[in-house]
């Protein structure tokens, strides 16, 4: 249908009712079912191009990581497409190299290249020193841990923590939404062995030939292979520790003489000096289970998955350990979500009360309909965008339910406007359409 100026949404409407009734009811329904689809998160996801490229080669000078390691790094990752910029530092034993990609680098083709530059750094990884760790990669800066739990075990080891807090994490990986789980204050147990260096003095002992003979004892190499009519049997000689008494009994030879570690030696299990990092729980030692949710997720429902997986592992757990909660981020964002169900009823009714003192029921009625309608039909967008309710979405619903308000009760104001000038319905109503779309816009 065409007016003077073009089409016209209201004149079309009005020749339409039957149609734009039935648009109307689809889109209330069909909204309010997006509505519960949404992902519910506190903060939207973002995407960080960065990675961080760690090697580790101990015992070497700045100069030389720089030159050996840093340099040959930075080379290779210069062949990657989207590259902006490289940032490095060496230091004594350690090599840092940051990679950034620029920012028309799209979502989805981040991830593809760190695959590629794992791989080209893997490939020349052959090139650098013997002694070199690594190299370590890490790219997942942008992982939100939104509920955290800390374990405490009164009269119970770190390694009798460790054990349990990996069965919570092995169990809370199956909780549904959950995408990673991780463990801070972990302190993995280590086997020193002290030596005095007067008593290697005396026997006429290298400490290298110590730290040879454990490297060349803790190994396993392949020796043969038996095959049957049914199987194939592989042989293999190992020698790997499985106790502290095992490394205690290694026999070191000195020319003709034969030591035992034991006896010239202190070999004992115990954690890192100084400690990895640590967590603390109202003073006490423990250990923090970290759960992230997958992106576009829905954290209310993580939440309500999580505890009921806590509260069936606290039933489990040994007398003595406990599990609290540090940090609940689906409390945050049902208190964001219920903030703007506030603000929407609060319009509602102030925007009720005013229409109809000042104009009266029925166009009232209208301007309360349109509300809805049109948040619906927003909820319909977002459900099709992948758009979640978080702070930023929130936000921007409670600024536009304030431009929605106001715009519809313009519409209707100019619509009694010209019917009080003689004007039909019909009439005016197309004209509020043209007078209005375009500034609103």
């Amino acid at each position: 249908m065409k007016s003077e100026g073009g089409f016209n949404l209201s004149e079309w409407a009005l020749n339409h009712r039957s149609l734009m009734i039935f648009i109307m009811v689809l889109v209330f329904v069909s909204g309010a079912y997006s509505y519960t689809r949404l992902g519910r998160e506190e903060d939207p996801g973002f995407i960080i191009r960065t990675m961080v490229v760690t090697t580790q080669w101990p015992g070497a000078s700045a100069k030389e990581v720089e030159q050996q390691v840093t340099d040959k790094i930075e080379k290779k990752i210069q062949e990657v497409p989207g590259l902006f910029y490289i940032k490095s530092y060496s230091q004594p034993g350690r090599s840092n190299v940051f990679v950034y990609l620029r920012d028309e680098v799209k979502a989805k083709d981040v991830w593809p290249t760190w695959v590629k530059v794992r791989n080209l750094v893997n490939d020349m990884a052959t090139t650098l020193p013997q002694g070199v760790q690594g190299p370590f990669f890490n790219d997942t800066f942008g992982d939100v841990y939104g509920s955290i739990y800390a374990l405490t075990g009164d009269g119970f080891s770190m390694g009798q923590m460790e054990l349990q807090a990996d069965s919570i994490r092995l169990l809370l990986r199956n909780v549904p939404q959950v995408s990673k789980v991780g463990l801070i204050g972990v302190q993995p147990q280590k086997i020193h062995i002290e030596v005095e260096n007067s008593k290697l003095a005396t026997l006429g002992l290298n400490p290298g030939n110590v730290i040879s003979t454990l490297q060349k004892q803790n190994a396993m190499n392949a020796s043969g292979r038996i095959e049957t009519s049914n199987d194939n049997i592989y042989l293999r000689i190992t020698g790997l520790f499985s106790t502290v008494e095992n490394i205690s009994n290694i026999a070191i030879q000195q020319g003709d003489r034969i030591f035992r570690l034991g006896d010239i030696a202190t070999v004992t299990r115990g954690y890192p000096d100084p400690p990895q990092p640590e967590f603390y729980y109202n003073g006490k030692p423990s250990i923090a289970v970290t759960v992230a949710m997958e992106g576009g997720g829905n954290v209310m429902e993580l939440g309500k998955g999580l505890e009921a997986a806590i509260e069936r592992i606290s039933r489990e757990m040994p007398a003595g350990m406990e599990i609290h909660q540090v940090s609940d981020q689906p409390k945050v964002v049902e208190e964001s979500i219920g903030e703007f169900s506030q603000s929407l009823e609060e319009a509602v009714i102030i925007v009720l009360v005013v229409s109809f003192l000042s104009l009266g029921l029925r166009a009232g009625l209208v301007v309360l309909v349109s509300m809805p309608l049109v948040l619906c039909t927003v909820f319909l967008v977002m459900d099709a965008m992948g758009i979640t309710l978080q702070k930023i979405s929130l936000g921007a619903l409670i600024i536009a339910l304030g431009l929605l308000v106001d715009d519809a009760m313009i519409c209707v104001e100019m619509m009694e406007y010209k019917l009080e000038q003689g004007w039909d319905k019909v009439r005016a109503a197309e004209f509020a359409y043209t007078a209005t779309a375009f500034p609103m816009l």
